[in-house]
């Protein structure tokens, strides 16, 4: 075997997953096709649930210091730093579980730091990928072999067509091009028009429309585009870092086949907006690795690893319904513009404002466990602040950087996990992922024996 895990791309996703299956033991190589990084910027955040899953690794600092320029890019490019839901930008963000603003290429440098000493190849592009009993061999310039293989390669993932996973959905009905932009002239107010949506804010630009309209690739393609939405003719001088995508909605019907597992955009493609794809892909890496680590150094059964599939289908389906509900509000039409004024006005409501703050953010998705326990059992724990019998003051990330189980508790010590004792709450069992496994009803030991 040339690793315990082959990973397929080294984006965001991937270069998190190899540092998780890395830190529980196991030997991770990472293919990626590009023989560089890109500094193309696809995202500009991480929501909660990535947020924190990063800093239980021990970046909240860099993420902390990306997020004070993030933060004033959000503020120049859309006139806001609120969250929104299909453009309408009121969601109030979360001070207890806050989200981070940092550009897709900075992510990936914190990323590749935190990944060092792990194999990544670049410029080695999988074109084939055979499964057996016992591994998995894939071609990528000469052919390589692991225990398992996670496809981590996007939206158009090779990985997900080689082992023929299913990828139903829906097709794209909108498609956006934003960009940076120089124009001569006057500009068509920013907001919704009779032909879609036009938006700029200091030299960002975006446009929203039918996805049946032909893909701009030139400044004067973008140009015809203004006109179409607008009905203003305008002339752009420059139209540069041109970024593409439609709200096509598809889901891999299982995350796993055999010996090869799908995680973040190869698992599931939808709209950007809300930018929730990072948050949903991080969590996917953060949910597999320590599994493949469990069972690859024999503490699990090879059947553990279909809780993956269980865990996180359901959060990929609940963004994939969420990013469909913006669509519909993002249709160009009196209609569409009728129904926005009246969400507008529901999301003045403060508990509206919260739902879909919780919505985008995930922090309510709970998992569905094999033994009963009531909430907060199967979500995900915020960083508490902890206190010990001496009065000390730690936040919960500070004890999470192992990788392991963490029993939040005055129990006696359990080898299977790391016991932090604490005195203003718990008692908690956590599992690597920031999942809570037990709450303090039911026996605690149906818990460490069914997670470790």
């Amino acid at each position: 075997m040339d690793a315990d895990v082959i990973v397929v791309g080294a984006g965001p996703v991937g270069l998190f997953l190899a540092a998780e299956l890395k830190l529980a033991g196991a030997e991770p190589l990472v293919l990626e096709r590009l023989e560089a990084p890109s500094e193309e910027p696809k995202s500009r955040g991480l929501g909660a649930l990535a947020t924190e899953a990063l800093r239980r690794r021990g970046l909240g600092p860099q993420l902390a210091e990306a997020d004070v320029a993030g933060t004033k890019d959000l503020a120049r490019d859309h006139g806001s730093t609120r969250g929104h839901f299909a453009n309408i930008f009121k969601i109030v963000p979360s001070e207890d579980r806050p989200r981070t603003n940092i550009w897709q290429p900075e992510l990936e440098r914190v990323l590749a730091k935190h990944a060092e000493g792990i194999r990544i190849l670049r410029g080695h592009e999988v074109t084939a990928l055979e499964s057996d009993v016992d591994g998995v061999t894939v071609t990528a310039g000469k052919t390589w072999r692991a225990r398992y293989v996670v496809g981590c390669d996007g939206g158009r993932s090779t990985v997900r067509k080689l082992a023929g996973f299913e990828f139903p959905g829906t097709p794209a009905l909108l498609r956006t091009i934003a960009g940076q932009a120089r124009f001569a002239g006057d500009l068509p107010p920013s907001g919704r028009h009779a032909g879609g949506t036009f938006l700029h804010g200091g030299s960002m630009v975006g446009l929203t429309e039918p996805a049946a309209n032909p893909e701009p690739v030139t400044a004067a393609d973008f140009a015809a585009s203004i006109r179409r939405i607008t009905g203003a003719d305008v002339v752009v001088e420059e139209f540069r870092e041109e970024r593409r995508f439609g709200d096509q909605a598809r889901q891999a019907a299982d995350y796993r086949r055999g010996r090869v597992f799908l995680a973040g955009d190869a698992a599931h493609v939808h709209s950007p907006s809300g930018g929730q794809g990072l948050n949903l892909g991080i969590p996917d890496a953060a949910n597999l690795g320590w599994k493949l680590g469990a069972v690859l150094r024999g503490d699990k059964p090879e059947a553990f690893l279909d809780t993956y599939t269980r865990e996180r289908h359901p959060a990929g389906e609940a963004v994939l319904r969420n990013t469909r509900a913006q669509s519909a509000l993002l249709a160009p039409g009196p209609h569409v513009d009728a129904l926005r004024e009246i969400v507008g006005e529901v999301l003045d409501l403060p508990e509206a404002n919260r739902y879909f703050a919780d919505l985008l953010s995930g922090v309510r998705d709970r998992y569905d466990f094999p033994y009963p326990a009531p909430a907060p059992v199967g979500e995900h724990c915020p960083d508490l602040e902890l206190v010990d019998g001496a009065g000390r003051t730690t936040r919960l990330h500070e004890h999470t950087r192992t990788g392991r189980g963490l029993l939040l508790t005055e129990h006696p010590a359990d080898p299977r996990v790391d016991v932090v004792p604490v005195t203003n709450t718990g008692p908690l069992l956590l599992r690597p992922d920031g999942v809570i496994a037990w709450a303090g009803e039911g026996p605690l030991d149906v818990a460490l024996g069914t997670w470790f």
